[in-house]
């Protein structure tokens, strides 16, 4: 596994055989990038957290039964996700019955997916669309409002868009990763990473034009 000391062979063996040192190696390497992209699914930052931790629960439980069909990256990201897809599904119900104990939700339960959605049930529906930084000529002050302004545009983003963009452009997966992840086709991923961009690209071209 590159830059963490390991291939994959050895670090699977490692954990197998129980090596706490790689085990606190891959989660220092991967449980940044596990929040994010858990944060896209939960509502809370204190869910997340507990997404990630019920996925390196399941890697000790499950490592040895990893037949190695996918890299270990790619398997650990699956079980998160559909870790995370669960919660959110469940904190979706939660938050409709206190809802309707206080008179109604507050958002039109029209912009979600159907409880019977074969995907994306309790899901927002796919109708708006964000994207990747421009270059900026600016010093690092610009820089940082930059990203800022691109990780709270990002977090606007409908749940599959903000998925394939945070996968793509920040935790570095391929086209056939984030398929293989999210059970995307290669044409659909394309349209939901081309649509992302575009969305936080032009936030941030408004930005700029509206800056003094």
């Amino acid at each position: 596994m590159t830059g963490t000391g390991y291939d994959e062979s050895t670090l699977l063996a490692s954990l197998r055989a129980g090596d706490e040192s790689a085990f606190a190696t891959l989660v220092d390497q991967h449980t940044p990038a596990l929040l994010r992209v858990a944060r896209g699914y939960v509502r809370t930052n204190e869910a997340a957290e507990e997404v990630v931790q019920e996925t390196w629960i399941a890697l000790i439980k499950g490592i040895a039964k990893f037949e190695g069909r996918s890299s270990l990256r790619t398997w650990l990201f699956t079980v998160m996700i559909n870790i995370a897809k669960t919660r959110g599904v469940r904190d979706q119900r939660v938050l409709d019955a206190e809802m309707s104990a206080f008179g109604g939700a507050t958002v039109n339960p029209a912009r979600f997916r159907p409880a019977n959605d074969p995907a994306w049930p309790g899901h927002w529906r796919d109708d708006s669309a964000p994207s990747a930084f421009p270059e900026t000529p600016e010093g690092s002050v610009l820089g940082a409002e930059f990203i800022a302004l691109a990780r709270r545009e990002l977090d606007k983003l409908p749940e599959r868009q903000r998925a394939v963009v945070t996968l793509r452009d920040m935790m570095g997966f391929d086209s056939a990763e984030v398929c293989e992840l999210l059970g995307l086709t290669v044409a659909n991923q394309r349209v939901l990473l081309h649509r992302g961009r575009a969305a936080i690209r032009q936030a941030l071209e408004d930005y700029v034009r509206e800056a003094p």
